[in-house]
């Protein structure tokens, strides 16, 4: 137990640290410009307490920033994930930054200089940021091992023990062994390692397990069901001197929706707008490539099940299902073409959604929109498949941010699941946010 302790403190200790140096040393380029470069620029210069407002306003914007897109995760995921994280944290801090000192001056003669002055800024800041992340990373390694792991398996092999392992410096999986076997074998087993994996365990194993685990104080890792996903949504009363969890299981509230359509329409027509000429390229090129159609549209449903016509670039040859049957797109999948290739691995495809969106079919967070025939077939295997369509479809969504286009489409459905459940405007645009990330992460297209 004092090791387990010693190790968790260790790990509280250096992320805190490793925060604080971040913090300190990447805003202490932007005191230095602030004080010589930008702060001349005003027509009344600040005096000390102007300037420490500005640096604790930048600081402030920068955790932000950077818990919003993942950036202070050290030791918690792969590298080029941690950096892709920073950059674009950085870009927004920057950008807004940027706003805000032009409208402060409040002239336009001096746009140049502080675009300048912040792109220097910026360039610092990478550099600075990669040389942490990179020795920061490495030492995190070295210091803090990896958790020995127990996988205890149930009646479904879903490979998660090998999924985890591909994390070889927090999770090291060293004996796997079946439900099946006699509960004490289990316990004796599990006093061995520093965490466990339950892996799809029937109810009453995993409850059993479970009050073990926590009796020892025992890090447990387990696959929700999907009922275990309402239950963690529902609220905590007190109404009787016996705890009760309630499940309200409603709709989101008409408050809840006037600011979705809101937030719908002005990200929508935003999205048209700066997209246009990337969408005037695209266009150009798939019908010079093959004097096809551009667009490809496909019925697809949304919200209770209502039918729509869903519009993206067509990505794949003309007549790519020619029998009429649904058919995933699948990896170096030969109707794709070259054109396609280009434009799905950049999402350029899903563009005119936004035009979906516009017109109400769709929101910008949400499921992704399936077939009808998907549907029905999904559900006839899984009938919780149709709890996705209690909210709209949408562009982006829970799953798209933390699965993968090849994800299982029971995990995807719990993903979805956990957004439905949960749902709140705060999400939404935490959701958004993180979609800019994952769109140059190349393991959040594998299958595409």
């Amino acid at each position: 137990m004092n090791t387990k302790i010693n190790t968790e403190s260790k790990k509280h200790i250096y992320r805190f640290f490793w925060q604080t140096l971040v913090s300190v040393i990447t805003i202490l380029p932007f005191v230095y410009l602030w004080n010589t470069k930008l702060n001349p620029l005003l027509g009344q210069s600040f005096l000390n307490k102007g300037n420490i407002l500005m640096w604790i306003i930048y600081l402030i914007l920068m955790w932000t920033f950077m818990y919003v897109f993942n950036g202070f995760q050290i030791g918690l995921g792969r590298k080029s994930h941690l950096y892709i994280g920073q950059c674009i944290a950085y870009t927004c801090l920057n950008a807004v930054e940027i706003m805000i000192t032009i409208l402060m001056v409040g002239r336009v003669k001096y746009i140049g200089v502080i675009l300048l002055t912040y792109a220097k800024l910026y360039v610092v800041q990478m550099v600075i940021m990669f040389l942490l992340t990179n020795f920061g990373t490495d030492l995190y390694r070295k210091v803090i091992p990896a958790y020995r792991m127990l996988n205890i398996t149930g009646v479904h092999d879903n490979n998660l023990d090998i999924r985890l392992s591909g994390y070889r410096a927090k999770y090291k999986f060293d004996q796997t062994i079946s439900c099946n076997e006699n509960i004490e074998e289990i316990k004796a087993c599990i006093l061995q390692y520093d965490a466990i994996l339950l892996n799809d365990l029937p109810d009453e194993v995993r409850n059993q397990i479970l009050k073990f685990c926590f009796e020892k104080g025992k890090r447990v890792y387990f696959p929700p069901k999907i009922s275990d996903i309402i239950i963690k949504s529902s609220d905590e009363m007190n109404l009787v001197d016996t705890p009760l969890y309630i499940c309200k299981n409603t709709d989101i509230s008409l408050a809840q929706r006037f600011l979705k359509r809101v937030m719908d329409i002005v990200i929508s027509l935003t999205g048209i707008i700066l997209t246009s000429p990337i969408m005037l390229i695209t266009a150009i090129a798939i019908y010079a490539y093959d004097r096809g159609p551009v667009l490809y549209k496909q019925v697809r449903c949304t919200k209770g099940n209502r039918e729509f016509k869903i519009c993206k670039f067509r990505s794949m040859v003309v007549n790519a299902e020619k029998d009429g049957k649904a058919q995933l797109a699948r990896e170096n999948d030969s109707r794709i073409t070259p054109i396609g290739k280009i434009i799905r691995s950049m999402r350029i495809d899903e563009l005119p959604q936004f035009f979906n969106i516009l017109k109400g079919d769709m929101s910008v967070v949400g499921p992704r929109p399936e077939r009808p025939e998907l549907i029905e077939k999904n559900c006839m295997k899984i009938p919780e498949f149709a709890y996705r369509t209690r909210v709209k479809a949408g562009l982006t969504g829970y799953a798209q941010v933390y699965g993968k286009y090849n994800t299982s489409f029971i995990d995807k459905l719990k993903l979805d699941l956990i957004y439905v459940s949960n749902y709140s405007i705060l999400m939404d645009i935490h959701l958004i946010f993180l979609t800019l990330k994952i769109i140059f992460i190349k393991d959040s297209t594998e299958g595409v």
